[in-house]
């Protein structure tokens, strides 16, 4: 009688359409092999940049495979750890985390045991009233659901160092997804106090909303956001821009999800490496993945102008994981929204909880004749060599130093229109503090 296999595999699908395989044994490398139809099909695009479609449809092998399906999982350990315990995981390798919690990921990705097709024809929901809201926000950080979400249909999986949830809204009510329905939104706790200095960002909900009203005031796409409040329970709801709406043919609605990767996994950077400084990819890393875009042009630009709002934003955690791609038929690819955009300001200074605003840095470095990583060392020509190194241009052609010019002179009416439009009630103190920063920062750019 032969040795018995230990070889495991893991079922992926998008849409209803298996794409492909994903195995593992001991001692052995992760191996990826794609379904023979996918490769063929008119839909077909691989999962990753670096992970492409090959000649005569050879599986992938090693390191490559395992970062990609790592970066599907949260960053940090001990949240990692908790989702493994909450869906009664073996381990907390990607493998068995996803063999468990892999029904919604970030992307297209729905990785299953088994080989049965995720029925996806039609949204099945549980709605929730206010108080199951407050609820399942509440045990976000719990290592168990609360009693009435004790349901194996519902598994996600989000990644990042942030405590959070996803839902689905339907028809302006919030429901749990049933069967192979996607979320549409993630929703962030307040981060509290951070690390070693107990950084003081309980109010990171506003803080990131501001930020991202702030990046679209300037013209920058950016995922949509609002502020909630369930009980005593207050988180940030984000519209997840890799799902969509669809009409069928025949009038029925379907929600989609859009195949994206994160810049560690088009690179095959391990998420333990996503910081610049540790390893991962930086800008001009990521400005040459962008030279392949299907609109170079426009992508170029608009991760630029990112690192240049970063810094006027004091937003020191802009790493490769905070930067994706939409993946499109054949490979194609173009960058998604921005998100994740958090400002130090109101945490700069030399008290308890706060940092010396002389050690602030971004987290990709500015590279002229000089490497510049700290936000008060980085000056104009900084930038002026950042952007012409890699041809950035305005939207009429016209070079980086009119881009550079543009920003600055759009910055009063900027901050007009997002004092204009904050809510009452929102905590004026921090409004004031990173709008100043702007500000400040703008007139920095003029040198």
């Amino acid at each position: 009688m032969g040795r018995r296999s230990h070889t495991r595999a893991l079922s992926l699908w998008m849409n209803g359409v298996r794409v492909g395989t994903w195995l593992t044994a001991p001692r052995s490398p992760d191996t990826l092999q794609y379904d023979p139809h996918w490769v063929q099909s008119r839909e077909g695009r691989p999962l990753s940049l670096s992970l492409p479609f090959t000649p005569g449809n050879a599986p992938h092998r090693g390191e490559r495979v395992r970062h990609h399906f790592d970066n599907l999982l949260p960053d940090s350990p001990d949240i990692r750890a908790r989702l493994a315990r909450r869906y009664r995981a073996t381990s907390t390798e990607a493998f068995d985390v996803l063999a468990q919690a892999g029904q919604d990921c970030v992307g297209a990705l729905q990785i299953l045991e088994g080989d049965a097709s995720p029925a996806v024809a039609s949204v099945q929901a549980r709605p929730l009233n206010h108080s199951e809201v407050a609820a399942v926000l509440r045990h976000a950080t719990a290592a168990t659901a609360p009693g009435f979400m004790e349901d194996d249909d519902f598994r996600i999986s989000i990644a990042g160092a942030q405590e959070k949830t996803a839902l689905l809204r339907l028809d302006g009510q919030w429901c749990v997804p049933q069967g192979a329905t996607p979320t549409t939104h993630i929703l962030k706790l307040p981060l509290g106090l951070v690390g070693g200095m107990g950084l003081d960002l309980r109010e990171s909900v506003e803080n990131e909303w501001l930020c991202a009203q702030i990046l679209a005031a300037y013209g920058l796409p950016v995922a949509r956001c609002e502020p909630v409040q369930f009980e005593d329970v207050k988180a940030l709801a984000v519209e997840r821009f890799d799902r969509m709406w669809w009409a069928a043919p025949d009038g029925q609605q379907h929600l989609i999800r859009l195949p994206q990767e994160d810049l560690c996994q088009a690179t095959a950077t391990a998420p333990d490496l996503k910081y610049e400084s540790q390893g991962g990819p930086g800008i001009d890393r990521i400005m040459s993945v962008l030279s392949g875009s299907i609109t170079p042009e426009q992508d170029k630009r608009t991760f630029f102008l990112a690192q240049v709002l970063f810094w006027m934003l004091c937003a020191p955690d802009g790493h490769a994981k905070n930067f994706s791609l939409f993946i499109r038929p054949g490979g194609r690819f173009q960058l998604t929204p921005l998100y994740d955009v958090i400002s130090a300001y109101p945490i700069l200074g030399d008290g308890p909880n706060q940092i010396s605003p002389f050690k602030v840095k971004l987290a990709m470095a500015v590279r002229g004749k000089n490497t510049h990583w700290k936000m008060n060392d980085i000056q104009r020509q900084h930038w002026v060599a950042v952007g012409a190194r890699h041809g950035v241009v305005t939207e009429h052609g016209q070079p980086v130093d009119k881009l550079l010019d543009d920003l600055v002179a759009r910055t009063p009416e900027v901050i007009r229109q997002i004092r204009h439009k904050l809510p009452e009630g929102f905590p004026m103190p921090l409004a004031h503090c990173i709008l100043q920063g702007v500000e400040q920062a703008s007139l920095k750019l003029l040198a």
